[in-house]
């Protein structure tokens, strides 16, 4: 599939998707949006393909937000939550691909790009980078998920003083307040999200798949209802033959094979 904004590089295990509009700072406008959804299509049907990096060409930003522009032209309550709900449908796409999605930030990653950043699964940062929701200096809120995912990655309070001012963060800070999971020097910010990569795409691919669902669905539940879901997916892992696969490869004292089933 050709791309017009973005550039989907497949080397597997691993896949890169780069937001290329280099020129707008990477900004998320529709089309990028619907490249997005398509490539993560893709990269869900595609078994070869591991582990997933998302990064921002042209060095100066991950994303610098939402199109502006276009924004400006959601001027009814209904454009504007059609707006919200086909962003937040693509970056729910992502955030349950069932494979991981590194999040490759080195400068801005603002508004919209905060967002996309936080609906990945891990978030390394380049030493240069800036994180934030501005969107109340645009008399707006989030509109794709940063109220919701932000309080739940940083806490509350944190969270609100971001949303509330709309001031950026550098990169110690949002590793301080853990926004981000690494901060790095810029020219290792991708090898070290492919090492990363590397070393989960060589762990059983339904036991990575399974450990994404278990979080993510008892994220939203009371703890005894979790630890049943818990149970649930570790039961269903104990069928498969990748966990024949590892235990057996684990007493032979060798590297296992695995199949994916």
């Amino acid at each position: 599939m050709q791309f017009a904004n973005i550039h989907l590089d497949l080397r597997p295990p691993v896949a890169q998707v780069t937001l290329d509009r280099s020129k707008a700072l990477n900004a998320l406008n529709a089309a990028t949006i619907a490249e997005l959804a398509a490539a993560v299509e893709l990269l869900a049907a595609d078994d070869s393909v591991r582990v997933v990096l998302l990064s921002g060409a042209g060095g100066r930003a991950f994303a610098a937000g939402a199109d502006i522009g276009e924004l400006a032209q959601a001027t009814t309550p209904e454009a504007g939550r059609t707006l919200a709900l086909r962003g937040q449908q693509v970056f729910r796409q992502i955030e349950t691909l069932g494979k991981p999605v590194i999040a490759c930030i080195q400068g801005f990653a603002l508004g919209g790009g905060c967002e996309l950043a936080m609906a990945c699964t891990l978030r390394i940062a380049a030493e240069d980078a800036k994180l934030g929701q501005p969107e109340v200096k645009l008399g707006l809120l989030c509109g794709w998920g940063g109220s919701q995912r932000l309080p739940r990655l940083v806490g509350r309070a944190a969270a609100l003083k971001l949303l509330l001012t709309g001031d950026p963060v550098d990169a110690r800070e949002a590793l301080r307040i853990g926004l981000v999971d690494e901060v790095v020097p810029a020219a290792e910010l991708m090898p070290r999200a492919e090492a990363i990569a590397q070393a989960i795409a060589k762990n059983a691919p339904l036991a990575v798949l399974e450990t994404l669902r278990t979080v993510d669905e008892g994220l939203s539940l009371p703890l005894e209802l979790g630890l049943l879901r818990e149970a649930e997916h570790f039961g269903r892992l104990c069928a498969t033959r990748d966990k024949a696969e590892g235990t057996r490869a684990f007493l032979e004292k060798r590297a296992a094979t695995w199949e994916g089933r």
